[in-house]
């Protein structure tokens, strides 16, 4: 293994950042974005945390991310998302992306989670295939449901009057 792992610092987050958008691009939402380093460390470096990062990092410059947070199941209790797993391209097929998805699982049984969930764009068929090659289940019947800051805004202001 020429790479390192460990949790993410301050210092380490326009590398993050970067990563975050890497990913965008890859998904077809290059503009997609909209937080800044102040964000990340203002939210990673809180305390709590808002959420934790493992970095690969080869020669001093950080090549991959992943990026988790702890939430809770209705059904299943302490529950980890993972929100972004990603090798910067030119690195992709060193093993990098297997040993964050490695050490994000390995926390959450460390740490006693019931489960650990995450999103997986359905064009992706290389990460499907890996992430059912490791036991996890893919729903595909499953949507998710978003709602953006613009249409909560109108939602909140359309419905006001109904006494919240």
């Amino acid at each position: 293994m020429n790479f390192t792992l460990r949790l993410a610092k301050k210092k380490d987050m326009k590398s993050v950042l970067n990563l975050i958008t890497e990913l965008a691009v890859f998904e077809k939402e290059p503009d997609a974005v909209d937080i800044t380093v102040d964000d990340l460390i203002r939210d990673g470096f809180s305390n709590p945390p808002k959420f934790r990062v493992y970095v690969a990092e080869q020669e001093n410059i950080i090549i991959g991310i992943a990026l988790f947070y702890e939430r809770f199941s209705t059904w299943k209790g302490r529950t980890l998302h993972l929100e972004d797993l990603i090798v910067t391209k030119s690195k992709q097929k060193i093993g990098a992306g297997k040993a964050l998805y490695t050490a994000v699982l390995k926390y959450a049984y460390d740490h006693n989670f019931n489960r650990v969930a995450w999103e997986v764009i359905d064009w992706n068929s290389n990460a499907i295939d890996f992430y059912k090659s490791t036991g996890a289940t893919y729903l595909n019947n499953w949507s998710v449901v978003q709602m953006n800051k613009e249409n909560l805004e109108k939602f909140i202001q359309n419905n006001l009057h109904e006494g919240f």
